[in-house]
């Protein structure tokens, strides 16, 4: 990163981890369910310097406060709050998302809501949507649930890179970094995993809801990024997507599980596509100047009843 901004949301203080911070354009990455904005670093090179790239730490991660209160603040509510404070704090009336897993949820939950809508410009959702596999979200509720210890280093980026190993990191460097990136000593001497193991517990706190409904109140253009071996996001469940809004824009990344890190071109470069098409301003009563997005959709419909 190039830069670190720390703001206090209740009695939080929030890490914003800042990439190009004089760039003249801006998107907020956000990382996924016990990741950090760190992860981001790549993704944020290769945009390119045109881009300002914000990518927070949810509380219980990275440089953020740990909860005292985690029935209260590892809560999706929780998270739009600090997400609209981020947004405040950098003057964003409307910006590009990009959001991994949770990250991507929280970007639907603001682009879906009547308050937030208006300031989510686009939104990428990586390796997530309205329907999850129950399979994946048992499986990573499982592992969060219970603390991981290690007596040395080795051993942490041991089990890192068997429980990452569908991120699709293909070599030794990268995967050192991770580590480093994800490692915390515990006073013994001993090794954990960087985040508060009580953010498990978000399973059990948050209150679960209908995202179909969400799905459909979105307005802004929406890609989706899949992994090929995905264990969360199913095909099927992007071709349901797509269902109800044939302008989604999808990309599925083979050889790679939950979730593709968005490091490399193959990634990074259609996404860049996305956030740069032209999107022209129209009056409700003029069909013609919609928004590409809209016009692809109203042609579709339109042949579809035909």
């Amino acid at each position: 990163m190039d830069a670190l901004t720390l703001l206090k949301v209740r009695e939080l203080e929030i890490a914003v981890r800042v990439w190009n911070p004089d760039a003249p354009r801006t998107i907020i990455a956000w990382h996924g369910l016990a990741r950090h904005g760190g992860d981001f670093d790549d993704f944020a090179r290769q945009l390119g310097p045109e881009w300002r790239v914000l990518a927070p730490d949810t509380p219980g991660r990275g440089l953020s406060s740990w909860s005292l209160y985690p029935a209260h603040d590892y809560l999706y509510s929780h998270y739009m709050t600090i997400a609209e404070a981020v947004l405040d704090h950098f003057q964003l009336k409307r910006v590009a998302w990009v959001g991994t897993s949770m990250g991507g949820l929280l970007g639907l939950l603001l682009a879906a809501n009547k308050d937030t809508a208006s300031r989510i410009d686009r939104l990428v959702l990586n390796d997530v949507g309205p329907e999850l596999e129950a399979d994946g979200m048992t499986s990573l509720a499982s592992y969060f649930a219970v603390p991981h210890r290690f007596t040395r280093f080795s051993e942490l980026e041991a089990e890192l890179r068997r429980h990452y190993a569908d991120f699709g990191i293909e070599d030794d460097d990268a995967w050192r970094r991770l580590a480093l990136n994800s490692a915390r000593r515990l006073p013994d001497g001993s090794w954990t995993h960087h985040f508060d193991p009580r953010i498990g517990e978000q399973f059990i706190h948050d209150t679960p809801r209908d995202l179909w409904n969400d799905w459909r109140a979105i307005q802004c253009p929406v890609m989706v990024v899949r992994g090929g071996a995905s264990t969360l996001l199913s095909a099927e469940s992007i071709d349901k997507m797509r269902e109800s809004r044939p302008d989604l824009v999808s990309l599925e990344v083979p050889e790679c599980g939950h979730a593709p890190m968005l490091d490399r071109p193959s990634q990074v470069e259609p996404i860049l596509d996305f956030l740069t098409r032209p999107m022209e301003t129209s009056s409700p009563n003029d069909a013609s100047r919609a928004p590409w997005w809209r016009r692809l959709f109203g042609q579709r419909r339109a042949s579809a009843a035909e």
